[in-house]
């Protein structure tokens, strides 16, 4: 290999780790903030926060390495035209039509990793936090509830903070629940708590030597009662999900359906998922090789338009991707021209834009003097 492909491809994959370690970083950050925050709120437990970061990282891969990739090529050309060091590649002989075998060189694995995450991976991680999070809907509302912490579970419509218990016997302390249902709203205070099963499978949380407060929200109603023992359902059914939650379900069923089942489901929903998987490896390499002529700038010139035109061009080049797949899903758009037409349209720019780059423009014409008149 030359010591101009060495270098290049060296500072491609230099700039790419940064910006891969950078990016990882922050989609963390932000992740582990959104589950921490599910978790205080008690739509997850805390026991699986880790577990569902790891996998919704790995969904998120494909895309990371996507752009990372394409700020890497980038900045890599951005900085040989600043520093000028292009003068000297462009003196030995070389043209920037010579930059397309290096970073050929770099995409092309970049695209098979992505192409293995989206294809396998990300699938398989879909139907781990799917069942993690089923697994934690299907406990019952009493597992969900820690000592001193208030928990909302079933939607928010039950709020519960709990105790200590005070002898090894009991299974809570002191409980305060507050229950809303159709018509009241009512506060329950307990000394204890325990769980019974009944035979048909039904769990309820059975309180003793307690109170119940029952009130009509906007109406003069109140009631008093005292109980020795009362019982609260803690499953909820599951007709009671809100169309919101079902929507989400079949989504996140459909991006955990491995890749086979979806070529032989034949729905335009498994269209779209499918025309997504593919696209993100050839986003890949458009967008790699878009770089090179998006970073070939005057070094005379600002640096943040050239930067700000790039950025916006790989925003629109995603943007057409996620449009044309819900297109697809919808059936306005048929699959076997969506999963090429934008990738097309910018291979076509780029060639476009390097044949522009590449073109020599021959000097202007002196204008004519102008003939005095006589």
């Amino acid at each position: 290999m030359s010591l101009f492909k060495r270098s290049v491809v060296s500072e491609i994959m230099s700039h790419a780790g940064v910006v891969v370690s950078t990016l990882l970083v922050v989609w963390l950050s932000v992740l582990l903030v959104r589950l921490l925050g599910e978790a205080a709120n008690g739509s997850i437990g805390a026991d699986v926060v880790v577990g569902l970061a790891t996998f919704s990282s790995i969904t998120a891969l494909p895309v990371i390495l996507s752009v990372s990739l394409f700020i890497a090529v980038l900045t890599t050309i951005t900085r040989n035209f600043r520093e000028s060091e292009m003068v000297v590649w462009f003196a030995s002989g070389l043209s920037l039509r010579d930059w397309v075998g290096p970073v050929l060189r770099v995409a092309v694995p970049f695209a098979v990793i992505i192409a293995l995450l989206t294809l396998l991976a990300s699938p398989w991680a879909y139907r781990q936090i799917s069942e993690y999070r089923q697994r934690y809907e299907q406990r019952s509302d009493l597992s969900k509830v820690a000592a001193g912490q208030f928990i909302e579970t079933s939607g928010g419509d039950r709020v519960f903070f709990t105790e200590e218990p005070d002898t090894p016997d009991e299974e809570m302390g002191n409980i305060i629940a507050r229950v809303i249902d159709n018509e009241w709203l009512s506060l329950i205070t307990a000394e204890s708590a325990r769980i019974q099963e009944e035979p048909n499978g039904d769990r309820f949380l059975v309180l003793s030597e307690g109170h119940r407060y029952d009130l009509q929200p906007g109406k003069p109603v109140f009631r008093l009662v005292d109980f020795d023992r009362y019982g609260v359902r803690l499953e909820s059914d599951a007709e009671q999900s809100s169309p919101e939650a079902v929507r989400a379900r079949a989504e996140q069923e459909i991006k955990g359906r491995p890749t086979l089942a979806l070529l032989t489901d034949g729905t335009d929903v498994a269209h779209s998922q499918i025309m997504w998987r593919l696209a993100l490896p050839l986003a890949a390499l458009n967008l790699a090789l878009l770089a090179i002529p998006l970073g070939a700038v005057n070094p005379r010139l600002g640096r943040s338009g050239d930067i700000l035109i790039a950025g916006l061009v790989g925003l629109l080049y995603m943007n057409l991707i996620n449009l044309s797949r819900g297109w697809i899903a919808h059936g306005r758009l048929d699959f076997h021209l969506g999963v090429w037409l934008v990738h097309a349209l910018f291979a076509a720019l780029m060639a476009y834009m390097m044949w522009s780059k590449l073109r020599v423009k021959g000097p202007r014409k002196p204008r004519a003097p102008l003939r005095k008149p006589a």
